[in-house]
């Protein structure tokens, strides 16, 4: 009889507009190849580009907030393993997993540190110095409580796995390192790869629902394209992001050579056309899906430091990483228009995305992990009494609060 895997997602996933999406794809593959039957489940509104799960053999449940139709749900279905999509799910529906299928293991996709991400956002729209005091926020008092609630959390990032450890003080045996997971790129795909000179002009792409995106194309008008089209005149820089909003689009300027292109359905295939992939990210969190997209495609990348990030270990990055305006956009003119750093930085890239990032190598690291849990998982929640201790006062709080708002829509 096959496990069962049910996840708990915040939204339907979007593969196509967000690495959030993709992301949750490549878990759902991922546990498909451990022979898992999968249920989907969520509170949220399908859109047109939510992924498609009948099409991947995924059965998909619409559930309610503050109720307890999930509690005889989840005590029919028992999984042996629960997945919640971000922090705010566990805190809504991780106390009713805990009480009505308390043999199923808890993970929890972060997807980023929300707190991290929403504390350089602060810090950002306050023009200072990212600090502890940005850091230690409520959100991450709940978010951190919630990491300590669950069996297992899977982190994204090398650089935020450190900090929960040091910073939060977070043992070890509750976090996994579980970055993008992708195909290998073969000898042959790399050669087939469009070469320097099949390719035009510059590129950024982003979902425009995330701030930094925004903030990253404003940079970019206002700043670095001037810079660029200084030393290339005829240079345009293509704008490619789903959730598009009016204030994105009055950025359009054809005359300029800036144009805002919107959604693309096929990103790999579009990025290919692209010299430089542009990314001066003023703030955020987690591995930026944008960078993988453009290694993937064999586009070299200017990025700043923030959207470095985690991105490339001890390897050298797949292009150059600078904060300087300036700096930026002679970088940039200098992939665009030599051969020979364009294909290095090129190469780099392919080379990251197999080292870093193969996809069987963290499968079956995500296997052995949930296995080797699954064998101990009383003498691990024992271990970590914190999260016994946190868990008991969330099921007081939220359970009474949840029965309270439920009496109440009734």
């Amino acid at each position: 009889m096959a496990k069962k895997l049910l996840i708990i997602g915040l939204v339907y996933p979007e593969p196509t507009s967000s690495a959030a999406g993709s992301r949750m794809l490549q878990l759902i593959e991922a546990f498909q190849a451990f022979g898992y039957f999968i249920t989907f489940a969520s509170t949220a509104q399908k859109t047109e580009r939510s992924i498609d799960f009948k099409a991947l053999g995924v059965q998909d449940v619409p559930i309610e907030l503050n109720s307890s139709s999930f509690d005889g749900f989840i005590k029919t279905f028992q999984p042996e393993v629960v997945l919640f999509d971000r922090f705010m799910v566990e805190e809504q529906f991780g106390w009713r997993v805990a009480e009505n299928s308390p043999m199923a293991l808890r993970i929890l996709d972060t997807e980023d540190l929300h707190c991290l991400r929403k504390g350089r956002e602060r810090a950002f729209f306050d023009k200072a110095e990212f600090t502890d005091e940005y850091l230690f926020s409520e959100l991450a008092k709940r978010e951190i409580a919630s990491i300590y609630r669950c069996d297992l959390s899977l982190i994204i990032s090398g650089f935020e796995l450190e900090l929960l450890k040091k910073q939060f003080k977070i043992p070890e045996e509750l976090l996994l390192y579980l970055p993008f997971m992708e195909e290998p790129i073969d000898e042959e795909a790399q050669r087939k790869s469009p070469g320097f000179s099949e390719r035009n002009h510059f590129v950024t792409v982003g979902t425009f629902k995330h701030e930094p995106n925004f903030q990253s194309v404003l940079y970019l008008k206002q700043v670095i394209w001037k810079l660029i089209r200084k030393k290339l005149p005829e240079a345009e820089l293509h704008i490619y992001g789903a959730h598009l909003t009016q204030k994105v689009e009055q950025l359009h300027h054809p005359n300029e050579g800036f144009l805002i292109k919107g959604y693309v359905e096929d990103i790999k295939e579009t990025l290919q056309q692209y010299r430089v992939c542009l990314a001066p990210l003023p703030f955020g969190a987690g591995l930026k899906g944008k960078l993988i997209d453009a290694m993937k495609s064999g586009t070299p990348c200017v990025m700043s430091s923030m959207a470095s990030e985690g991105m490339f270990g001890a390897l050298p990055a797949n292009g150059f990483i600078e904060d300087d305006a300036v700096l930026f956009s002679e970088k940039a003119v200098e992939i665009f228009t030599i051969e020979k750093t364009y294909s290095e930085y090129q190469n780099n890239g392919f080379q990251i995305i197999n080292r870093l990032y193969d996809k069987f190598y963290f499968n079956k690291l995500l296997l052995d992990t949930i296995l080797g849990l699954q064998e101990v998982l009383e003498q691990h929640r024992q271990k970590n009494f914190i999260g016994s201790m946190l868990q008991h006062h969330t099921m007081q709080s939220y359970k009474y609060m949840s029965k309270w708002i439920e009496a109440k829509n009734n």
